[in-house]
């Protein structure tokens, strides 16, 4: 018997899902894609011309124009697998008129790095309450990895992370390419607390840069980021992991020091006296850190972490702190 080629549906229409529409693509696993844009316009200008016009406009988009649409439950219908990738502070509006009877019997993979906010959940808790989504069926994507060296077909690594790892390895098949190597892990909440702490360490990173801190004491923060990582993940999920993993340090590091990180450059703008609506407005991008730290304050009061990283970007986002002060602050507390 043939096996019947899979048909999976990307969520979103920026960098990171321009960047996985490339990796389906390249991958030489047989397979039907479809894509869905909210932009009407954008999606117009890649049947004309077979390229984002607002995200990684170099890469070529080597997907049917029949397959890309404003019509999500219609692709989400001829779908099996589902792959999100908006930002998490947007994702409840995506999803807006999709039910769980859309999602059932679909594997649901996340690209998302963030909480949703009001619900201060992250990415398969969210769908498994809201719609149904049974873990055994959720994939998790996370890095090391920028979509701007994916463009470059620069050497990159994903971790792909799913409770039912044979479910997370098939996935890995799919996306695999010459420059793309995965890793495979049945940690979700670790990968997926990992990718929303990292996120808020690199605004952490960019702040310090901007108010003048040097390489020095960027490597003692980055030290005492992946210990408080690993405080927390352990808090919420407490399994045996190595906090050393691609997932977790490599995803860090990658974050709060690349040219390429969105965190970093919006952290870097908050430490040079941009306001947060300014610096919003400049970057035309969203910077998920932002919104997960306001969310993982309130996921802490539960838990009650020693976390004083991310509660002083909580307090220069929030609490309107100035960022010498609150980061003269927390370099008393560093060790």
């Amino acid at each position: 018997m043939v096996k019947q080629k899979n048909k999976i549906t990307v969520v979103g229409g920026g960098s990171w899902a321009t960047a996985n529409i490339k990796m389906l693509a390249d991958n030489a696993a047989e397979k039907e894609i479809f894509w869905w844009m909210r932009n009407e316009r954008a999606v117009e200008h890649i049947h004309k011309f077979r390229h984002n016009p607002n995200y990684l406009s170099s890469v070529e988009v080597n997907v049917p124009a029949k397959n890309i649409s404003t019509d999500l439950k219609g692709l989400i219908a001829q779908a099996d697998f589902v792959l999100l990738n908006v930002p998490a502070a947007f994702l409840k509006e995506a999803l807006i008129g999709i039910s769980a009877e859309d999602l059932a019997g679909k594997k649901i993979i996340s690209a998302i790095k963030g909480i949703v906010p009001d619900e201060n959940q992250i990415i398969g808790e969210f769908l498994n309450q809201h719609f149904g989504v049974p873990f055994e069926n959720f994939v998790v994507i996370s890095g090391p990895c920028h979509a701007e060296e994916v463009a470059l077909e620069k050497l990159s690594y994903l971790t792909i992370a799913s409770r039912d790892t044979e479910l997370a390895a098939e996935f890995a098949g799919m996306i695999s390419t010459r420059y793309i190597k995965t890793i495979i892990s049945d940690d979700i909440y670790g990968t997926e607390y990992g990718a929303v702490l990292k996120n808020i360490y690199a605004i952490a990173s960019g702040i310090c840069h901007g108010v003048g801190y040097g390489d020095n004491f960027q490597a003692v923060l980055i030290s005492n980021a992946i210990r408080e990582l690993e405080r927390f993940v352990a808090a919420v999920h407490p399994i045996d992991r190595d906090i050393k993993e691609s997932a977790y340090l490599g995803d860090l590091m990658v974050t709060a020091y690349s040219q390429f990180s969105r965190n970093r450059t919006f952290g870097n703008m908050i430490g040079k006296g941009y306001t947060v609506k300014s610096a919003q407005l400049e970057m035309n991008m969203i910077a998920e850190g932002y919104y997960a730290v306001n969310c993982l304050h309130q996921v802490n009061k539960q838990y009650k972490v020693n976390i004083p990283i991310c509660d002083a970007v909580y307090a220069i986002l929030y609490q309107k702190r100035p960022p010498v002060l609150e980061m003269k602050h927390l370099a008393e507390q560093l060790s």
